[in-house]
């Protein structure tokens, strides 16, 4: 599964053919299909091994083990690690890849949606765990949906080629908005 994800990953949905796949796991194509019954299927339990294996480093640096702003920073530095340590994959399976073929594949699409929320009710969580000023304007929620996109946007900056040093200048940046908001009186 992790050959079969990485292909993927690498190579893109739609790019990773059949015969590759076959090859990086080697595996008959013929058990491929009695597993997996096809390539959509093969692609969905390579995202669930992605979610197990990557992502769930992610929502672990959450915490709380620190103040916000270190769990918010550590929950980066690992955004960024996943996104830029590998040069054959770079970028998220999920935000990248994921994202590219779910414009085309309707249960792609809600699978985009789920995981999307999924790591955005994580990130709530940890938010709610800080002090939040009862007037505040911003709602935890919609924080937590700014801090997604952000780390999204990392994901996709790794994809063209920018490396952990040009990402993390976004994360701290991303790191002091919001810690801002939460001390905001």
């Amino acid at each position: 599964m992790e050959a079969a994800m990485r292909s993927f990953w690498a190579e893109g949905y739609e790019a990773a053919s059949i015969d590759r796949l076959c090859r990086a796991m080697n595996m008959p194509r013929a058990s491929l299909y009695q597993l997996f019954g096809d390539k959509q299927g093969l692609f969905l339990s390579a995202l669930g091994r992605y979610g197990e294996t990557r992502v769930s480093r992610i929502i672990a640096a959450l915490g709380p083990k620190g103040t916000l702003a270190e769990d918010l920073s550590a929950f980066f530095d690992e955004v960024i690690y996943l996104a830029s340590s590998d040069r054959e994959t770079p970028g998220c399976l999920i935000s990248c890849v994921l994202a590219e073929a779910a414009g085309t594949n309707p249960v792609f699409t809600v699978e985009l949606d789920r995981r999307f929320v999924a790591m955005e009710k994580q990130i709530e969580a940890r938010l709610q765990l800080a002090p939040w000023p009862a007037n505040a304007k911003i709602a935890p929620g919609a924080v937590a949906g700014m801090i997604a996109s952000v780390a999204r946007g990392m994901t996709l900056k790794a994809r063209s080629g920018q490396t952990a040093d040009e990402l993390k200048p976004v994360a701290q940046a991303a790191v002091t908005a919001v810690t801002s908001l939460s001390a905001a009186p």
